[in-house]
């Protein structure tokens, strides 16, 4: 017969229990010194009036782009080693949600994400990363939570406009169409469909998305709305009670973990569906920890999705290292586990969606907060945070000043929870290295036995101060333990005994972009449609087989939009795909190159590119240029306004060239197919920046047999 949870945790205790009275008399003096001089703020965490809401999951979206580019790149073992510690459950981050961008091929924050219908009548259901990602997260949790959400669409949808909602039936079309192929091509159910992230919605779309996705049996997907602010969605809804019936979830993003009147009155589930997006370091930790707690404490939201779940795009794009964990370096094989990874672990370990939150949660008295979380079935997990002002301010909303100080807080335990006898205790310090402690198992607490003395406690845990955690003998009346708080503390004590701090090898050691870089884009199946290292910032670079040239350039790399996608942000004119180091100064790239578009067409080769993402519009750099109308020029930027030179050359459409260009400290010079084009043009700014290819236009084009040769400044 298997054992109880309380049989099992005798005989844990009984291991401990001689150890336990051998030192009793040392330890008893000072924890009830502690006890009995210390004042205590006292909480009460009980389940005989009922519980609160649902808990739906904490997850981390991939999108909102581009964000996982760089990840498909890894070598394995560590991009499998990276995986699990976000998804395997009991192991690092063990993440109960992915949320995924839809690719819609426009530029959406650090990149563009393809789209699986570019055209009209063009479907392809293994395009961009995606697919694979929530394979893979699938394949270490079989029951976490598939969410996904547009940010951009294919031009052809607005008919002209930069607009999604031209024709509802058409745009839910699009969307249940990727709903369909996630399921048909990959096995995978998506639970819950988004609108338009942090973009207008449209009351009559919602309406016929649910009834598209009704015909085509996919009632079981829920919709969420709006990804933005909790208004105009929530009135919305209470004036419109069709539109009331169709939404399953409000998602706000970046609430502050504050909600709005009306969006509880709506009675519906409510979730911070996108927050965080700050850097990754213990301040992020913080912000990250505290949130988790308070999006429920101080505005009901059930579920908290962080941006973004890898900080794996090029560090010097906008909001870089903003990801739970850093894994930016794939030719290295080099990536981080940051400790935002293991402030989740003290949610995501202890808890699973369809738990409830008790009622008894709130802020602690000298600042910080509490929750209870239990399955119904006899489990408790408690998580407690300090997170200070100073150590845990995100990136957004403004966070008002409020104090975090020394405290004891006593909790007891009443309801069906009086009878717990062993509660696990992990814990998290965020501070200075020397102080720093990540997700660290302590001492249980244990439920005394009466041979003890009334006033006999738990042993304290040696790795904290001296009393940091106790608890006076659980009586008839419940139980009671006792913690000593400290600024930007992270505890969660819980009946589960399944956590775990998982660990993989180290890593490779940080390595910079290879000085020397080739692709001559030779491959006949590509595992995914893009290839290594580039990170498109607008239009769409894929891998493409040229049936009409067997020899050389059979396989290439293809610019593949005609049209202006229904952006997101300020896409650029021209379609840019970077490449490489940041801090390459001098450098020599060649690439060839084949114009497809007569008279208008365009292409360039690039270096020292200093911005991309929302803000590619602006970038500046070094552009190499030739038109199939026989001229080139070469500008100081992206968008043409700095023109170096310009001139006429013998080029046209349907012809390979290979052009090259050569930056070297304040002088530049170019070459057509060998041949010296502009020698020796001054360019004093920027002085670094990546590589790039691109067109004049969203036109098709051709690239192939890439070569950099650079050196860091």
């Amino acid at each position: 017969m298997a054992e109880t949870p309380h049989q099992a945790s005798r005989q844990r205790q009984a291991k401990v229990m001689t150890a336990a009275a051998g030192s009793a008399g040392r330890a008893v003096v000072p924890l009830l010194l502690c006890a009995l001089l210390a004042p205590s703020a006292a909480y009460v965490l009980d389940d005989s009036a009922g519980l609160g809401r649902e808990f739906d999951g904490i997850g981390a979206v991939s999108g909102g782009g581009a964000t996982s580019r760089l990840l498909i790149n890894y070598s394995e073992p560590y991009r499998s080693e990276i995986l699990d510690y976000l998804f395997k459950p009991n192991f690092g981050a063990s993440l109960h949600i992915l949320k995924v961008e839809i690719g819609g091929d426009g530029q959406t924050t650090d990149g563009t994400e393809p789209s699986h219908m570019h055209y009209t009548l063009d479907e392809n259901y293994f395009r961009g990363y995606e697919w694979w990602l929530m394979k893979e997260a699938k394949k270490r949790n079989p029951d976490i939570t598939l969410i996904g959400l547009p940010w951009s669409f294919p031009g052809w949808l607005g008919k002209g406009f930069n607009w999604p909602y031209v024709n509802l039936e058409l745009t839910a079309y699009y969307i249940v169409s990727w709903i369909l192929g996630a399921k048909r091509y990959h096995d995978l159910d998506i639970d819950y469909i988004g609108i338009w992230n942090e973009r207008s919605f449209d009351s009559n779309y919602i309406k016929v998305l649910r009834r598209m996705l009704n015909t085509q049996g996919l009632q079981k997907v829920k919709i969420i709305a709006s990804d933005n602010l909790w208004e105009p969605i929530s009135t919305s809804m209470l004036l419109d009670s069709a539109l009331w019936k169709v939404i399953d979830v409000i998602g706000a993003h970046y609430p502050g973990t504050h909600t709005v009147r009306n969006a509880q009155l709506t009675q519906k589930k409510l979730w911070s569906s996108e927050d965080f997006s700050t850097l990754n370091s213990d301040v992020g930790a913080g912000c990250w920890g505290r949130i988790l707690n308070q999006n429920y404490i101080n505005g009901y939201m059930t579920s908290t999705i962080a941006w973004n779940l890898v900080a794996s795009y090029y560090e010097q794009l906008p909001y870089g290292r903003c990801g739970l964990m850093t894994a930016q370096e794939p030719w290295s094989g080099h990536y981080v586990v940051e400790s935002p990874i293991w402030v989740t672990a003290h949610t995501t370990q202890f808890t699973q969606p369809g738990w409830y939150y008790l009622k008894t949660v709130g802020h602690l008295e000298k600042g910080g907060s509490y929750v209870a979380l239990t399955d119904g079935l006899g489990n408790l997990t408690i998580i407690v945070e300090t997170m200070s002002h100073k150590h845990s301010t995100c990136i957004r909303p403004f966070l008002p000043y409020y104090n975090v100080s020394h405290q004891l807080a006593t909790f007891t335990l009443k309801g069906s929870f009086s009878d717990i006898p062993e509660l696990q205790v992990w814990y998290t310090k965020l501070a200075k290295p020397l102080e720093r402690t990540l997700f660290k198992q302590l001492d249980s607490l244990w439920k005394l036995p009466p041979v003890f003395p009334s006033s006999s406690m738990t042993l304290t845990s040696h790795h904290l101060r001296p009393c940091a955690v106790f608890a006076v003998q659980l009586d008839d009346s419940g139980g009671r333990f006792t913690l000593d708080l400290q600024e930007d503390e992270l505890f969660t004590l819980t009946t589960l005994t399944t956590g775990r701090k998982g660990s993989h090898p180290l890593p490779p050691k940080s390595q910079s972009f290879p000085l020397s870089y080739k692709d001559d884009f030779n491959v006949d199946y590509p595992f995914f449609s893009e290839p290594p290292n580039f990170a498109d910032q607008t239009g769409v670079f894929e891998y493409y087989t040229n049936i009409e040239d067997k020899g050389e350039h059979h396989y290439t790399l293809r610019q593949v939009l005609n049209q202006r996608p229904i952006t997101w942000t300020a896409d650029a004119a021209n379609t840019i795909s970077i490449i490489g180091d940041y801090h390459w100064s001098d450098l020599t790239i060649q690439c060839d190159v084949y114009i497809e578009t007569l008279n208008r067409g365009g292409v360039f080769i690039a270096g020292r590119v200093n911005k991309g993402g929302i803000l590619i519009r602006s970038a500046r750099g070094v552009f190499f240029w030739i038109f199939s109308n026989g001229s080139f020029r070469v500008t100081g930027d992206l968008a043409g306004w700095i023109t170096y030179t310009a001139g006429s050359v013998e080029v046209t459409a349907k012809v390979w060239y290979t052009l090259t260009l050569i930056i070297k400290g304040s002088l530049s010079s170019g070459m057509l197919n060998g041949k010296p084009l502009w020698t020796n043009i001054h360019v004093n700014y920027p002085k670094n920046g990546w590589a790039a290819i691109g067109t004049h236009s969203f036109e098709f084009a051709q690239f192939d047999n890439f070569h950099v040769e650079a050196t860091r400044s």
